[in-house]
Order: C-alpha cells, then structure tokens, then sequence
C-alpha cells in the first residue's frame, strides 16, 4: 500500500509539473502574440496615416515623391520585423539545420561591419575592426553573420554620436572570440539579462521611435547558441558595452 501511494504520489507530481509546463507556455504564447501584434500595427498604423494626410489635399511632385519615401521606409522596417518573427518562430520549432563550412572571423567581421558603415557615418561614429590574428570556426556563415549584424547594429544604435565602434576578433586561452566595443552610455545591471528577451527596450519610446524592435539581441543570442557558443556581456553605466560572441572551436 505504502508502494502504490509513493507511486501515485510521484504520478502526481510529474502530472503537476508538466501542467505548469504548459501553463507556462501557453503564456509565453500569449506574450508573444500580443507583443508582435502590437508591433505590427505600429508601422501599419503610420503606412495609413502617411497615406491619408497625402490624399487630403493636392500636393506638387515633389511633396509626393516624400510621402512615397517615408511609406517605403515604413514598410522596409515592417519587413525587417515579418521577417524576425518568422526567424524566431522557425528557432521555436527547433535548432535549425546548419550548414557548416569554415568560416574566417576577421573576413566576417569586415563584411558586416562594411554593410553597416553607413549607419555609423549618419551619426558621426567611428567603426573600425581589428583581427588579433587569423581565427576561424567550423560554422554557419549566413547565422553566425546575422547575429554579428545585430549585435553591431545594437552598439550604432544605443551610441551617441561621434561614438567609437570597436570589432575586434581574437583568441581566448584558444576559443574563438569577437567582441563588439561601444563607448555608449553602457546598462544598468538590472537591464543586463533582460535585453536578450524578445521586445524588451531599456527605454520603448526612444527605441521605437529608432526602428528598434526588441528583437535583435535575441535573435543575436539564437544564432550563436545553436553553434553551441554563448554571448557574454560586459558593461558598466556610462562606461560603455562589450558584447562578446565566444565559440567553440570545431574542425578547424
């Protein structure tokens, strides 16, 4: 009799355990959905009301051609964001399928940095990259490039102007590292684990008003833990951030 009610007793608590599971996922699911609703109207709300203010009146060419301009812009940042949903809801599903192939770090970190040079120049920053030597992973070229994008993306972003954007690709007792170095206003400790949820902004209305959807870190964080590396973060409030990629190294 003792057996039966230690068995029963164990059922119950592998039954409980797996209802909170899924009370817990059920709310996560409503999270999500609520959040990338209210994302999605956002740009959706501003593409109509841009659009109606130019049909109120008659305006010359020139006036119009602005209006086609910022609905453009409205939809491209709507697009970037459809598209980091269904990136999340894919990493959801399961690890994706990698496709691995030696990848050279220093290279990488030219090519992303060279994609985002202009958004620098627009505020007056210094972004400049710098290869302690050759260091190369086994991994994703297309994954491992889009969490770089995001994190450098993060440092342009949240730096003021005339900043100084720092890559740099290195070794650590022999484990593949890139850092991305701002000297932005840093974060404070309690934002430290936070911003690698989905949507959250350290400030919302600032960041929205920028385009920044709460989504990159994220995404940046999937990314490399599907290669089986981490993101190690390193800052202190008007000190500056140090985002670091840090991967195992794998057939190479």
């Amino acid at each position: 009799m003792d057996d039966a009610e230690g068995e029963l007793g164990q059922l119950a608590i592998v039954f409980n355990e797996t209802l909170a599971r899924l009370e817990r996922s059920f709310t996560e699911l409503r999270r999500f959905t609520a959040d990338a609703s209210h994302e999605l109207r956002t740009p959706l709300t501003a593409i109509r009301s841009v659009g109606e203010v130019g049909l109120r009146t008659r305006r010359d060419e020139a006036a119009y051609r602005e209006i086609n301009g910022s609905m453009l812009e409205k939809t491209d940042r709507l697009a970037q964001l459809v598209d980091s949903l269904l990136l999340l809801c894919r990493a959801d599903g399961g690890p994706p399928a990698l496709h691995l192939a030696p990848v050279d770090l220093g290279r990488l970190a030219q090519e992303a940095a060279a994609k985002l040079e202009v958004l620098a120049e627009e505020k007056h920053q210094i972004l400049t990259t710098e290869a302690l030597g050759p260091v190369a992973v086994d991994a994703d070229r297309v994954v491992l490039h889009q969490a770089l994008m995001n994190l450098l993306d993060n440092a342009i972003k949240h730096s003021p102007g005339g900043a100084h954007v720092r890559v740099v690709v290195r070794e650590r007792a022999e484990t593949p590292v890139v850092e991305v170095i701002d000297t932005g206003p840093g974060i404070a400790p309690e934002h430290r684990e936070a911003i690698f949820r989905r949507f959250y902004r350290i400030d919302p209305a600032r960041s929205r008003e920028a385009g920044d959807a709460g989504l990159g870190l994220c995404i940046a964080r999937c990314a490399v833990e599907v290669h089986g590396g981490e993101i190690e973060l390193e800052t202190e409030a008007g000190q500056g951030s140090t985002f670091r990629i840090v991967l195992p190294r794998r057939g190479c």
